[in-house]
């Protein structure tokens, strides 16, 4: 009887590490990132991959945010958009984990350091326009003086993948050029992408970021600070 119950409870253990591997294993699979234009082909409906993709990887900690607003501590990822783009992906996960990532991907300092780190945060995620629309404007000062507009943002979506927790707490979102209104065309200028986490709180883990566009965008530059921008701009 003994024998039986210890057999039981062995299979039960393993049932669940089996699941527990397979759930860690489905939360670092990241798949292309898919644009709004959507193909079908045969039974099956797919989103055209985005053509340009831009990999950023950073990790937050509490005490470097760059701003709090709404009680919410923010930090930033400053993009440098070349021309005129029909749309803009983005999308953020956390944590990297052992995520297959592009060889071009960027990583931050912050990112080497902490990158076994298995400290996670709740992705909320905004897509901001400057009022600077050129690159000889761009500056710490000038950017702190600019106009953002937020053309979109999101919190939790069900296409990214799950977190650690099995909660689907990873953002994306796909933003449409409005050419009949001067604010939200996405126009040459400079961007940011916005992130904190959806309660207040400290933002902690490392992350994944990406910036994608349907068309090739020569010159698109990423970086997590205006000097590291300029610089990129200037080689």
């Amino acid at each position: 009887m003994k024998t039986k119950n210890l057999s039981v409870t062995l299979s039960a253990i393993v049932l669940m590490l089996v699941g527990f591997s397979l759930n860690s294993t489905q939360a670092q699979k990241l798949d292309k990132f898919g644009s709004s234009t959507k193909k079908t082909m045969g039974p099956k409906t797919f989103r055209v991959p985005y053509t340009d993709v831009v990999t950023y990887l950073g990790h937050a900690a509490p005490g470097n945010e760059d701003e709090t607003k709404d009680g919410k501590k923010f930090y930033y990822i400053y993009v440098w958009i070349p021309s005129v783009a029909p749309e803009l992906g983005v999308r953020m996960m956390s944590p990297v984990g052992k995520t297959k990532v592009s060889k071009n991907a960027i990583q931050s300092a912050a990112y080497e350091k902490n990158a076994d780190s298995k400290d996670y945060f709740d992705t909320y995620i905004t897509l901001e326009k400057s009022s600077i629309t050129k690159k000889g404007e761009i500056s710490v000062e000038n950017a702190k003086a600019a106009t953002w507009t937020t053309l979109d943002r999101n919190d939790d979506s069900s296409e990214m993948p799950k977190q650690p927790s099995g909660s689907s707490y990873n953002s994306l979102l796909r933003y449409k050029s409005k050419a009949s209104d001067p604010l939200g065309a996405l126009s040459v200028g400079l961007y940011r992408i916005g992130f904190t986490t959806y309660k207040k709180g400290e933002v902690n883990g490392t992350f994944l970021a990406e910036v994608a566009a349907p068309v090739k965008l020569p010159g698109v530059a990423m970086a997590k600070t205006i000097e590291n921008l300029k610089l990129k701009l200037e080689k």
